[in-house]
């Protein structure tokens, strides 16, 4: 056995182990507060829903979100160390990537086409795993078309958080004791005669919307690099 290799499986493992662990404590001691969500109304329509949201917010969102909600999750060692916070915080992870190929996108995606189907819900960081930043991708446009489901973008913005600006993504780790605040934009639906591309286009300016309205201090901002900082949100 490659003592390297060894190593790095065990160190990851830990990290994995420790961000579950976190993710347990968040979900313990944050209080979530929500704006403007209207999954009960969607729902008594008849209608199922998804969520997309931000790389960034991925992990309030995982605080947050509905038990069994399924969760694309990539093939890389960053996948990995996401994982336990994901099972030990009631989720399904799918693993793969929001593109096709080699990273398993294709397959990954039709899974989460049956977990939704299979009555649950599932929430896309729509701009992973390598972003641009807030670009929204295709996959959540697919995800809505094949489930004939509705998509709701969600922003969970925490009253303290770190903002790691040296990363792609500029991403935001709750603190513990936190508030979460999650904004939902309008419930969005696939048109009869509308193009899966046009659609998309309507998903990017209704997020864009959100993120503005919702936590400015980051909307837009994907060019400053800075250190790690502490902000308050409220």
């Amino acid at each position: 056995m490659n003592p390297k290799i060894s190593m790095k499986h065990w160190l990851n493992r830990f990290a994995g182990f420790v961000l579950g662990v976190y993710g347990v404590i968040l979900k313990i001691t944050c209080r979530v507060c929500l704006h403007d969500d209207q999954r009960k109304a969607v729902q008594e329509k008849g209608y199922r829903y998804v969520f997309g949201t931000c790389h960034a917010y991925q992990i309030s969102g995982l605080v947050s979100a509905e038990h069994r909600t399924g969760a694309m999750v990539s093939r890389s060692q960053d996948g990995d160390l996401v994982v336990p916070m994901l099972k030990w915080c009631g989720h399904v992870p799918i693993r793969g990537s929001s593109g096709t190929g080699k990273k398993g996108g294709g397959p990954a995606l039709q899974s989460l086409i049956k977990h939704v189907l299979g009555g649950h819900s599932a929430m896309l960081a729509f701009d992973g795993p390598r972003g641009p930043r807030g670009e929204v991708q295709r996959g959540l446009a697919m995800l809505a078309s094949k489930t004939h489901s509705a998509v709701f973008f969600v922003l969970g913005r925490a009253s303290h958080r770190v903002v790691l600006k040296k990363t792609w993504d500029r991403l935001q780790i709750p603190l513990p004791f936190s508030r979460i605040d999650m904004y939902f934009s309008e419930p969005l639906f696939l048109d009869q005669n509308e193009t899966l591309e046009e659609f998309n286009v309507r998903l990017q300016n209704a997020w864009n919307r959100l993120e503005a309205e919702s936590d400015p201090d980051q909307s837009g901002i994907v060019d400053r690099v800075d250190e790690p900082t502490i902000r308050n949100a409220a």
